[in-house]
């Protein structure tokens, strides 16, 4: 492992704010009335990588997150880059939602299952055997309408070096859609860090979508890593990616219903009041409809 990137997480689990318990006394629970209905036919997921190991502001970033569930409130979360403190502090203040993590140690996966909508089965987390980055699959069987569901995330291995790595990660995800039972749907989501090249070099199975380009490569929407747009990092040159990806493989199996994406918006553009974002990716927001 990269030695900057081990002091990078040392600090992160050493350093935690002081004023982080106070706040689960203090913040807008996600039981409170959301200022936004989800339409009750609809499945709703958001997407985020939170940026855990970033500890300046993560109280009130931590604060944003709940704002934005409040606002929205999705039926399923797929979170990135949690630390301990961040998942404890959303167990106390998301008492709608089961929560499941990818890890228990410096920083991890998770998940929220909104419990009135979401019927939740079983989980595994599946190792990936050569990461530097303690990186993994979280997959969970879960239930929605009647309907069998296969959610995942991940977060691959970051930074350009480590591309043979990442497509290594995204070969584990391809085989599980590609073999899922034909009765099931399939949703990953997740920060993949992901090039198109490498997408490309790997090559996704026919019955698999990209939601993005599903949705007409809406640019409003294309970029989810944006320094130019977030300030949260202080990058000295323009660049931006679609590092945020979100792919379904419907069911295929003749009677049984297909999800569809209809909507998809980027989440988390707005500076909270301590003048950062809620992190440096954006969120992404999805809809999808039965067919």
């Amino acid at each position: 492992m990269d030695t900057e990137f081990e002091d990078e997480r040392q600090d992160a689990e050493e350093t935690v704010p002081d004023d982080w318990m106070d706040l689960i006394a203090d913040s807008p629970a996600a039981t409170e009335e959301p200022s936004e209905k989800a339409d009750n036919d609809k499945l709703s997921l958001i997407t985020w990588n939170v940026d855990g190991l970033d500890i300046e502001n993560l109280p009130e970033r931590s604060r944003g997150l709940l704002s934005y569930l409040n606002l929205h409130t999705p039926d399923v979360v797929l979170l990135q880059e949690l630390i301990p403190p961040y998942a404890h502090f959303l167990k106390k203040r998301t008492g709608d939602y089961l929560m499941i993590q990818g890890g228990e140690e410096a920083y991890f996966t998770g998940m929220l299952l909104k419990k009135s909508r979401i019927t939740f089965v079983e989980s595994e987390i599946v190792a990936f055997p050569t990461t530097q980055m303690m990186r993994n699959l979280l997959v969970a069987q879960v239930v929605f309408k009647g309907q069998k569901l296969c959610l995942m995330t991940s977060h691959f291995e970051s930074c350009k070096a480590h591309t043979a790595e990442r497509m290594k990660q995204l070969r584990v995800v391809k085989q599980r859609m590609k073999h899922a039972p034909y009765d099931v749907t399939i949703l990953f989501g997740g920060d993949t860090n992901l090039r198109d090249y490498e997408v490309t070099k790997v090559g996704l199975p026919a019955t698999v979508c990209d939601v993005w380009e599903r949705l007409g490569k809406q640019e409003h929407c294309r970029y989810t890593w944006d320094p130019t747009a977030n300030s949260n990092k202080n990058i000295s040159f323009p660049c931006h990616f679609r590092f945020d990806r979100i792919y379904l493989r419907p069911a295929i199996k003749v009677g049984v219903p297909r999800l569809v994406p209809d909507h998809m918006a980027l989440v988390g553009l707005e500076k909270l009041d301590c003048g950062r974002y809620t992190s440096d990716h954006w969120g992404i927001y999805c809809t999808f409809s039965v067919e």
